[in-house]
């Protein structure tokens, strides 16, 4: 719906891997409900998307460096996966601490497919009913989350899905979880 989410910013965290139609899909969903969203990175310049994991699918601009980003520029959180995208989120501490951060404020977090490795490594998958990439769930019990096999799970400030089959699924649950943020995040020093 158009205009749900004006006024609300989001973070979408991504690094190169990223599975393409995972962010930008939700991306858009975002955008048309009129979100402002923001690429934030572990490096600057570009990110390199892929199409399952094995073709090279074009590349994403980062906006912002997650070393320099702050959870209260934010009303939301976007993690989209891909298999080496959130593998390499995992090693960068910064990346590991604005998750973690992200989830402790409240504020929602949405993740996909192989992202919620993103929450396993951050130690916040502990005690929520997740989903995720099937290969992903043994870690996700192993790290304490109760794993259900659906379409789209929201527990709390987290929501989760399966894979890019239940994109439709996660776009509608995503902009009704994000429309629910207390209140619009300031510009937080940004120009």
């Amino acid at each position: 719906m158009a205009g749900e989410l004006n006024g609300r910013r989001v973070a979408i965290l991504a690094a190169d891997g990223v599975e393409r139609v995972e962010l930008e899909r939700p991306r858009q969903a975002l955008e048309d409900s009129g979100a402002r969203t923001d690429l934030l990175s572990i490096h600057d310049g570009e990110i390199a998307a892929r199409d399952h994991d094995l073709e090279d699918a074009g590349t994403f601009g980062v906006d912002r460096l997650v070393g320099a980003a702050s959870v209260d520029d934010y009303d939301a959180l976007l993690l989209p996966g891909g298999t080496v995208n959130p593998d390499q989120l995992r090693m960068n501490p910064a990346a590991v601490g604005f998750v973690r951060d992200f989830v402790d404020s409240g504020k929602p977090v949405a993740s996909i497919c192989h992202g919620p490795w993103n929450l396993v490594e951050a130690d916040r998958a502990r005690g929520r009913r997740l989903t995720s990439w099937p290969s992903v769930r043994t870690d996700l019990r192993n790290a304490g989350a109760e794993v259900v096999d659906e379409e789209v799970v929201t527990d709390g400030n987290i929501t989760t899905s399966r894979s890019p089959d239940d994109l439709p699924a996660f776009c509608e649950r995503i902009v009704q979880e994000f429309a629910r943020a207390p209140q619009p995040a300031t510009a937080g020093g940004r120009a």
